[in-house]
């Protein structure tokens, strides 16, 4: 097992197979891996780019915490996610996330866990530039508006 970091966020280009490395475990049949990417069109508007930005101490904690929320769920899973933050271009990975089992059915389940709980509880945010204008778009279930750019104080206070 690689010993690199599991779970990061980094302004940086994210290296799909350097993920997948750190939960490539011999005892494991199946490694699932979904990439998050920027897409054109949402609801009939073009994205030109976005911009993610992160409270990044708390982020990677939020992740860790998501790995121990798995780990209770599905013992023998293991996973790698890493984040990105900064400006975004289409078709850019904006998420990876890899997770090893024993068995597919637990990788699968384990992989979609995962996202929806970075959505839920880790605080990324992202900025939208359009053809038209830009916008910060808020909370990642786009619930909960940030019109400044970053959360009000105690946004994230769980």
């Amino acid at each position: 097992m690689n010993k690199e970091k599991r779970f990061e966020v980094t302004d940086h280009p994210i290296s799909t197979e350097s993920v997948i490395q750190k939960v490539t475990r011999r005892e494991c049949g199946a490694i699932t891996t979904f990439i998050g990417t920027v897409r054109e069109f949402t609801d009939g508007k073009r994205t030109l780019r976005l911009e993610y930005q992160a409270y990044k101490d708390m982020a990677e904690k939020m992740l860790e915490q998501i790995d121990k929320e798995v780990q209770e769920k599905w013992p023998n899973a293991m996973s790698a996610i890493t984040h990105r933050t900064g400006t975004l271009e289409i078709s850019d990975a904006a998420v990876v996330i890899a997770v090893s089992s024993p068995h597919r059915k637990t990788a699968y389940e384990a992989n979609e866990y995962i996202i929806e709980r970075i959505k839920q509880i880790v605080p990324i945010w992202k900025k939208e530039y359009w053809d038209d204008g830009s916008a910060w778009i808020g909370d990642q279930l786009e619930k909960t508006p940030y019109p400044e750019g970053n959360p009000p104080k105690g946004a994230n206070d769980d």
